[in-house]
C-alpha cells in the first residue's frame, strides 16, 4: 500500500468500495445554551443507532476534482488501484489546510490507512506553513470523531443549522501544527 499525491479522478472508484458511509450504535448529542451575553455548548455520548450512506455522483466527483487540482490531496493505492483518499483545500485567508472529504474502501478500513492519510496531510500542511488542519464532520459520525481525536484533533466549533436533518449537527475539528 502506498500513499501518494492524488491526481484527477476519472472514474468513480467508490462504486467498488462497498458501503460508503457509516453505521453506529452511538452518537454525540450537542446541546447549546445561550444566556444574554454567553454561549455554551455541551457534547455527550448517547446510545442511538444511526446510518448514513454517501452516494458519489458525477457532479460530486467534479467538485472534488476542482479541489484535487490544487495539489493538496492524497490517495491510498494498493497495486496502483485507488482504495482511499483525503481531499484537502488550502485556505490562504486563515492559513489552514481543510479536509473536505476522506473515504477509505470498506475492505481496507481499520488497517491504518486513515492514519497514514492524515500524516500525509499534516506533512503537506507543515510544508505550506499552515497553522492548523481543519475539518467538519457530523455529531452522528461517532467513529470518525473518535478517529480524529486519536489523531490529535479537537472539537473547535459547531453549527446546529448546517444540515436539513435535525439529528445532525456539524462539528468542526482542528489539529494545531507545531513548528
Amino acid at each position: 500500500m502506498e500513499i501518494r499525491k492524488l491526481e484527477k479522478i476519472t472514474e468513480n472508484p467508490t462504486h467498488n468500495w462497498g458501503f460508503n458511509g457509516y453505521k453506529t450504535d452511538k452518537i454525540f448529542v450537542v446541546s447549546a445554551i445561550e444566556l444574554s451575553n454567553t454561549f455554551e455548548f455541551r457534547i455527550r455520548e448517547k446510545n442511538q443507532s444511526y446510518t448514513k450512506d454517501w452516494e458519489k455522483n458525477p457532479a460530486d466527483l467534479g467538485d472534488l476534482n476542482k479541489i484535487i487540482e490544487k495539489g493538496h490531496s492524497f490517495g491510498a493505492f494498493q497495486d496502483n488501484e485507488l482504495i482511499g483518499w483525503i481531499i484537502c483545500d488550502f485556505r490562504e485567508w486563515n492559513n489552514s489546510l481543510f479536509i473536505e472529504n476522506m473515504l477509505v474502501s470498506e475492505t481496507f478500513r481499520r488497517q491504518n490507512i486513515g492514519r497514514l492519510l492524515i500524516k500525509a496531510v499534516n506533512r503537506k500542511a507543515k510544508e505550506l506553513q499552515c497553522r492548523i488542519v481543519e475539518l467538519e464532520t457530523q455529531n452522528t459520525n461517532y467513529g470518525a470523531i473518535q478517529f480524529y481525536q486519536k489523531a490529535g484533533f479537537t472539537i473547535t466549533g459547531i453549527n446546529t443549522k448546517l444540515y436539513n436533518d435535525s439529528t445532525e449537527t456539524a462539528l468542526f475539528m482542528s489539529f494545531e501544527l507545531m513548528f
